[in-house]
C-alpha cells in the first residue's frame, strides 16, 4: 500500500518512530518541516529508504519498469496484466469499424492506464508531506475524470431544431457521469471498504475518527444542495411556459435561465472547494495529521511497504506524462464510440451513471480498498469521501465553465430522480459514519444499494432533448392535441410568441 507522508530526516525504521514522523514532534507536527530540506542522508540506519524516498536519482529504466509492474498493492499489480488491451484497442482504433470491439477493448484499457497514472500519483504524492500528499493524491486520482469530462463537453454537438435532438448530445451522459463518479466512491468503494476491513477484523468494529465523516458529510450534503437547485427550478417552471405564453416565459427563455443557474452555482461551488482546501490545509491540519498519522503506526505492512523499491522524482514526472498521454489517447477513443454502443442497446444513463465512473474510478478503489484492508481506515474513507467532496465542489462545476468557454450549453439541470439518488445516498452513508464504526454487514448493505441504483438504471429510457426534464415532453403528456397543432404550438414558443 502507497502512503502519502514523508518521513523526513528521521534515522529509525518506520515501523519503531511512535513519536510522530518528523523527527519526534509529535502526533500534531506541522505540514511542513523545518528539517525538510536539511542534508541528513535519505537512508534508515539499516539500509531501507525513508517513505517516498527511491535512494537513486535519475531515471534507470530496469528499475523503472519494475516499480511500476510491483505497483503499489498487490491488486494493482494484477491489473497490469490488461495493458495488452491498450495496443490492441489502439491498434482496432486505426484498422477496423467494429465499434462494439473498440468500445470495449478501450474499455478495459483504461483500467491499467488509470491505475498507472494513480500510481505516479502515490509515488509523487508520498514525497510529499503527510495531508498535502493526500490531497495531491487526489487531484490525480481525479485527473482521468477532468479528461473524461472535457472530452465529452468537446464531442458534444448542439444539434438545430430541424434535427433529432439528441444526435451527438453528450450532455446527459456528462451529467449521469458525475453524478455516478459520487455514487461509485460513496456506496460502492465506501461499501468495499466496510467490508473487507470488518472481514479481516471479524471480531470488533472498524473504528475511524469523527473528523473525517463529519467534514465530507456536511460538504457532501452543501454540494447536493448546490447541484439540485438548477434540477428543481427547472421541474417547477416548465409547465408555466404554457400558461405564461403570452407574457414571454418561454422554453427559451427558461432554459436561459438554467444555465445562467448553472454557471452562477459552477462559481460558487468552486469557492466552497478553494474553502475546503484552506481549511484542510490550515485551520484543522494538526487534526488530520493526528488522525492520518494514528492510522499509518496501525498499517498492518508498514515495515514491508518501508523496503520497497520507489520511483525517483525524474521517473515519477515520466510515468506522470506517460500515463496521462495513454489516459487522454484512451478516453477519446472511448467517448467517440458511445453513440454506437447506446445505438446497441445499452442504455445513454447507464453508461453515464455505471459504467463510466467504475473504470476511471478503478485505481482510487483499488488504493482505498487496500488500504482498509492493512487497516488504515481513516485514510481509506478519506480516499472515499475526498474524491466524491472534488467531483461534487470542482470537476462538476468546472466542466461548466469548460462549456461556457467553448460554447456548448452544459448545465447543473439533472434528472430529478438522479439528483434524489443522491441525497438519499449522502444521507444513507452520514447515517452509518454517525457511530464512528463499521463492520462488513454496513459495507454489504452499501453495496446493495449501488446494485438496486443499477439495474433501475438499466431501464431507465434514453432522453430525447438535452434534458429529459424537456418541456416538449411535458406538452406531450399533459396536453391532448392533434399532431399538427401541437408542432405549431412548440415553434411558438420557441419562437417567443
Amino acid at each position: 500500500m502507497a502512503h502519502t507522508s514523508t518521513e523526513g530526516s528521521n534515522t529509525k525504521p518506520a515501523a519503531h518512530g511512535h513519536h510522530g514522523v518528523y523527527g519526534g514532534s509529535g502526533e500534531a507536527s506541522p505540514l511542513l518541516p523545518s528539517s525538510h530540506h536539511d542534508h541528513t542522508p535519505h537512508t534508515f540506519g539499516d539500509g531501507i529508504a525513508h517513505e517516498g524516498e527511491s535512494g537513486r536519482s535519475g531515471f534507470h529504466i530496469r528499475h523503472f519498469i519494475s516499480v511500476l509492474w510491483r505497483s503499489s498493492s498487490y491488486a494493482s499489480m494484477a491489473v497490469n496484466v490488461l495493458w495488452p488491451f491498450v495496443i490492441i484497442a489502439i491498434v482496432l482504433n486505426f484498422t477496423t469499424d467494429a465499434h462494439l470491439w473498440i468500445f470495449a477493448t478501450s474499455y478495459l484499457a483504461m483500467i491499467p492506464a488509470a491505475n498507472l497514472l494513480g500510481f505516479a500519483g502515490q509515488e509523487f504524492a508520498r514525497k510529499m508531506p503527510k495531508l498535502a500528499g493526500i490531497l495531491i493524491e487526489t487531484t490525480f486520482g481525479s485527473v482521468v475524470e477532468i479528461i473524461l469530462f472535457v472530452v465529452l463537453i468537446a464531442k458534444h454537438k448542439t444539434s438545430s431544431p430541424e434535427e433529432n435532438g439528441d444526435e451527438g448530445n453528450l450532455i446527459p451522459i456528462i451529467q449521469a457521469a458525475i453524478l455516478g463518479s459520487i455514487l461509485t466512491n460513496l456506496l460502492l468503494c465506501l461499501g468495499l471498504c466496510f467490508f473487507v476491513a470488518g472481514i479481516r477484523r471479524h471480531t470488533a468494529n472498524q473504528k475511524f475518527h469523527a473528523v473525517v465523516s463529519e467534514v465530507g458529510t456536511g460538504l457532501l450534503l452543501v454540494a447536493a444542495f448546490g447541484l439540485l437547485i438548477p434540477s428543481a427550478f427547472y421541474s417547477a417552471l416548465k409547465s408555466e411556459t404554457v400558461s405564461a405564453l403570452h407574457e414571454k416565459f418561454t422554453q427559451g427563455k427558461l432554459q436561459d435561465d438554467i444555465l445562467e443557474i448553472s454557471r452562477g452555482t459552477a462559481i460558487v461551488l468552486i469557492v466552497a472547494y478553494v474553502l475546503y482546501l484552506i481549511y484542510s490545509c490550515t485551520s484543522a491540519h494538526s487534526i488530520f495529521d493526528e488522525v492520518i498519522e494514528m492510522d499509518e503506526h496501525a498499517d498492518a505492512d508498514r515495515e514491508q511497504d518501508a523496503a520497497k523499491m520507489k520511483l525517483t522524482m525524474t521517473e515519477t514526472f515520466v510515468a506522470l506524462v506517460l500515463s496521462i498521454a495513454f489516459v487522454a489517447w484512451l478516453l477519446i477513443i472511448l467517448v467517440g464510440e458511445i453513440e454506437e454502443v447506446v445505438e446497441s442497446g445499452v442504455p445513454d444513463q447507464f453508461l453515464g451513471l455505471i459504467l463510466l465512473p467504475l473504470v476511471e474510478k478503478a485505481a482510487e478503489h483499488l488504493t482505498a480498498i487496500d488500504e482498509a484492508w492493512d487497516g488504515v481506515i481513516n485514510v481509506a474513507l478519506y480516499h472515499c469521501i475526498g474524491p466524491s467532496i472534488q467531483t461534487a465542489l470542482f470537476n462538476a462545476p468546472l466542466v461548466v465553465l469548460i462549456g461556457w468557454a467553448m460554447g456548448k450549453p452544459m448545465d447543473l439541470n439533472f434528472e430529478i430522480f438522479m439528483i434524489g439518488l443522491l441525497v438519499l445516498s449522502i444521507l444513507v452513508v452520514g447515517n452509518f459514519l454517525r457511530d464512528q464504526e463499521s463492520n462488513w454487514l454496513e459495507g454489504s448493505l452499501l453495496v446493495i444499494v449501488y446494485m438496486i441504483i443499477a439495474i433501475a438504471f438499466f431501464y431507465y429510457p434514453n432522453p430525447d432533448v438535452a434534458t429529459s426534464n424537456g418541456i416538449e415532453e411535458s406538452l406531450q403528456r399533459n396536453i391532448t392535441i392533434p399532431a399538427h397543432l401541437y408542432e405549431q404550438l412548440v415553434a411558438a414558443i420557441q419562437a417567443g410568441h
